[in-house]
């Protein structure tokens, strides 16, 4: 037998390749499947199931396209519809795989489908579980991503309460847990940076698995201070309900290489969005006019989601040498499928053929300091909220990158701003969208907060996230 995770960093998600006897299973696999089946050939085995723990939220899965190329059989739990061909298992039906069996236990409560798959061994004995988002280490799924629900939060938190004490911790506590997320994903709000667990383990670890807890306790628990799903995860579960194209065709039509003139004509008559996804360094150096930066080098596809409202917006890329397919790949892993290419020669031949560049002031922690003594700035922290609640500059306005759209009447063309988030990433895309929107009196914070904190500027007192 082979358990294999496939983990993305940049999603913080997990996909799993399951092995035995020649047969094999995958369970909520990436846009880009031709590693999957890469790995099968290689070792003489063949594709046989296709598991997916509930229409995901935050990643197109890639489930439809590896269906087509192997001819396996895509499950999901019960009660699921798509409009494309699935089996949907009942609560408790098994699924043979070579010497091994995969259980579907129905586990409702992150969305109404969701299941966690229990795999027991060629002996009989329970040996570990994919739990999708029902359960993560440390934390469990947010229970308010369910499509076209007349169900509150409230009520799939109390069936997740259930799913959660009636199948999973009712588990010996050897049985491994194999969650779909890690830390940085949006589909909790407390995962662990582990990837890997036991049920035990979580059960003297995990706050929503205390053995003492009221339902009433866990729905407030659960609840309380999750913050409003990214706007691209109804678009991401609907595209996993419905289908999408290829990624051949996408990387196809995407990965295009353009000359300055045609990438120039293709912004101004495709009204085509130009994503610039090197590093900040390199932005804040040289830009074209009206780019937006969102780095490959930081979460990029997350941030891609949760700032660029139309799935469907036509994009064309600045990348570093190289990089095209890699940019191309990680933006349809968030259903951003509308790229029309990138720009060939880069920034350096954007600049030889006599074309206009902006760039984007830069200044070290100290300097800032320094410019903090001598005269009342303006400063804007951009981090999310239980950061800034955490700490923050005694004179600083929140204004987290996340809700950047929604926060322009809150700020100024005329006033210059200085702009800091933890550690340089997220401030450079913030300072992006306001030169986009005709803010040019602008000051990056090289470093952020993290650089800002050696300084003797005045901050509020720690308060530990947890007491938030």
């Amino acid at each position: 037998m082979i358990i294999e995770q496939i983990y993305t960093n940049c999603l913080a998600q997990g996909a799993y390749y399951i092995e035995s006897n020649g047969e094999v299973a995958i369970i909520d696999p990436l846009r880009e499947t031709q590693a999957y089946i890469d790995k099968a050939d290689k070792n003489k085995a063949k594709i046989k199931y296709i598991f997916e723990t509930h229409f995901h939220a935050d990643f197109v899965s890639g489930h439809i396209d590896l269906a087509k190329k192997t001819g396996a059989t895509i499950i999901y739990g019960p009660g699921a519809e798509t409009s494309y061909e699935i089996h949907s298992a009942k609560d408790n039906e098994e699924f043979k795989l070579g010497n091994i069996t995969i259980k579907a236990l129905h586990t409702p409560g992150h969305t109404l489908e969701s299941t966690t798959y229990l795999l027991i061994d060629k002996n009989g004995n329970n040996h570990a579980i994919f739990s999708g988002d029902t359960l993560f280490l440390g934390d469990v799924g947010r229970p308010d991503l369910a499509i076209k629900s007349d169900l509150t939060k409230e009520d799939l938190a109390a069936m997740l309460f259930d799913s959660l004490r009636n199948k999973i911790m009712s588990l010996a506590d050897d049985v491994i847990v194999y969650p779909a997320h890690g830390a940085g994903s949006a589909c909790g709000k407390n995962l662990s940076k582990e990837t890997v667990g036991t049920i035990g383990d979580q059960k003297k670890t995990n706050y929503a698995l205390r053995a003492d807890m009221t339902k009433a306790e866990f729905v407030k628990e659960v609840l309380n201070g999750i913050a409003p799903p990214p706007q691209y995860f109804a678009k991401n579960a609907m595209l996993n309900k419905t289908g999408y194209d290829t990624f051949e065709t996408v990387l196809k039509t995407g990965n295009i290489a353009l000359s300055p003139e045609d990438f120039e004509a293709m912004a101004n008559h495709e009204e085509a969005l130009v994503l610039d996804v090197r590093p900040q360094s390199d932005y804040i150096k040289s830009h074209i006019p009206n780019s937006i930066f969102i780095g490959l080098n930081g979460t990029f596809a997350p941030w891609v989601g949760a700032l660029i409202k139309d799935i469907k917006q036509p994009i064309i890329l600045v990348v570093p040498e190289g990089k095209s397919q890699e940019a191309v790949t990680r933006l349809s892993r968030v259903g951003y499928d509308n790229t029309l290419g990138y720009l060939k020669g880069g920034i350096e031949a954007w600049i030889s053929s006599g074309k206009d560049i902006d760039i984007l002031e830069s200044i070290s922690a100290i300097e800032f300091s320094n410019r903090v003594k001598t005269g009342n700035i303006n400063i804007l922290d951009v981090r999310r909220d239980g950061e800034f609640q955490s700490m923050h500059l005694e004179n600083a306005k929140h204004f987290a990158l996340d809700l950047i759209n929604e926060q322009m009447n809150d700020v100024s063309k005329d006033k210059t701003y200085y702009i800091h988030c933890a550690g340089g990433y997220r401030s450079v895309i913030a300072a992006s969208i306001l030169q986009t929107r005709g803010f040019y009196k602008l000051v990056d914070v090289a470093g952020g907060f993290d650089a800002i904190k050696t300084t003797d500027l005045p901050m509020t007192d720690f308060v530990c996230p947890s007491t938030l």
